[in-house]
């Protein structure tokens, strides 16, 4: 097996769906020997903010000299983004390796009547990964909700974060807030510590604490009253907390408060004797970028990338927009999926485009562009589709002058396949 049959495999598995319970996850671990139980992890759930918390944390544990693992989700343009060590992607020979060794398991289990699906396949993969590895840390990211989420087979893991929970994935984890909260809690083991990210809805914060005093953790959310922010542009931010002072390449308040949520984190680990100090923090955070997260791709005209695609995704992008964008004219890009609030996320976001270039990712759950450019336009008169991608892309430069904006926006898919596009023209 190559690394790109490896990926086709995992691809291939899509035909299970997204089936919630850890039976199969269990059961496939066991025949790989329990990988995962050799590991110590810090373990990610939440709404947003997931991926860009444990990067920020993975980063700063980096620059502490921990071995450290980072399993993330989704990927934008390589799929080995998903499973990386020390801030390099998994290489392609160990992916094809790791896939292997999980195909021969899933076939054992097959015979057995049980089908792992393939979310839990490349967990098993990323286990048998940072197993072999050795890692030092794991900071492992939750793929959906917590509690059934495949990656909540782990073992009490160090710190369990919480970043910003809100109404995503209703059909699955429930109609409100606070039920999904729920659902994010299971990853609270007893006897450990909960970092929670400090904008919650009040109704997610109740559960946690809650859920926090019943399982006897240590509970601890960034104070508010010690955040500065010193500076901030299109580019990023300076801010301080706790008199520690740091600056990062990831624009947006809540990029800000994710960072306080990672630095909460490590310092959390002083209950292991484990003492991060400020200046790995201040490196760790610098370092950390991540793509299509109101990712700034070039100037003139100023592209921004965001692959946000629920409602406070576009919260965040629309403070972003007025703040550093709103007295430019705005050509956007976008594609949403037809299973998620597309309508809110629409609400939201076109009212500030003066062009609005409706498109179509190539997944089979994106809704398509004629639909989706007629929604638009109840909030942004010149609106049109363009179904191909890369031809949308065109079409935006094309009308764009120096000093207007090209937003590509709504989803990780379209970001994955136009990005090298937006690189080069």
């Amino acid at each position: 097996m190559n690394c790109n049959q490896a990926i086709e495999y995992i691809h291939s598995l899509e035909k299970f769906g997204i089936k919630p319970g850890l039976e199969r996850i269990k059961a496939l671990c066991e025949v790989l020997g329990n990988p995962q139980n050799s590991l110590k992890f810090i373990h990610v759930a939440g709404t947003n903010g997931k991926g860009s918390t444990s990067t920020m944390i993975s980063n700063i544990l980096q620059k502490s000299g921990y071995n450290t693992g980072l399993f993330i989700s989704p990927y934008v343009i390589d799929f080995r983004e998903r499973i990386q060590y020390n801030g390099n992607m998994i290489e392609h020979s160990e992916l094809a390796e790791c896939v292997e060794k999980v195909k021969t398991a899933s076939d054992k289990l097959a015979d057995e009547g049980i089908y792992p699906t393939e979310f839990e396949a490349v967990t098993a993969a990323a286990f048998v990964y940072f197993a072999k590895k050795k890692c030092d840390f794991v900071v492992l990211e939750v793929g959906l909700g917590g509690k059934y989420d495949s990656t909540n087979i782990i073992l009490a893991p160090y710190v369990s974060v919480l970043t910003s929970i809100s109404l995503d994935h209703t059909n699955i984890l429930g109609d409100t807030v606070e039920e999904i909260a729920a659902e994010k809690c299971g990853i609270i083991k007893f006897g450990g510590t909960t970092v929670a990210y400090p904008f919650q809805d009040e109704g997610a914060m109740k559960v946690i604490k809650e859920t926090c005093t019943r399982m006897q953790n240590n509970l601890s959310v960034p104070d508010l009253s010690s955040v500065v922010l010193i500076s901030e542009s299109a580019e990023g931010s300076i801010a301080e907390y706790k008199d520690l002072e740091f600056s990062l390449s990831l624009t947006g308040n809540h990029m800000v408060y994710n960072a306080c949520t990672a630095i909460e984190a490590v310092k959390s680990l002083s209950r292991f004797g484990i003492i991060i100090n400020d200046e790995d923090i201040k490196n760790g955070l610098s370092a950390s970028v991540m793509p299509a997260r109101i990712e700034i791709m070039r100037n003139h005209p100023l592209v921004v990338l965001d692959g946000g695609h629920n409602e406070g995704c576009a919260l965040a992008l629309e403070n972003y927009i007025r703040k550093f964008l709103a007295d430019k004219r705005i050509i956007a890009v976008s594609s949403l999926m037809k299973d998620k609030d597309y309508e809110t996320y629409i609400k939201i976001i076109a009212p500030y485009v003066s062009t609005f270039i409706a498109t179509q990712a190539p997944v089979p759950r994106a809704l398509e562009a004629d639909k989706l450019a007629e929604y638009a336009s109840e909030y942004c008169k010149n609106s049109n589709y363009v179904p191909n991608p890369h031809k949308a892309i065109s079409a935006a430069f094309n009308i764009a002058e120096k000093d207007d904006v090209i937003l590509v926006c709504g989803s990780f898919y379209l970001a994955g396949e136009i990005r090298e596009d937006l690189l080069n023209f």
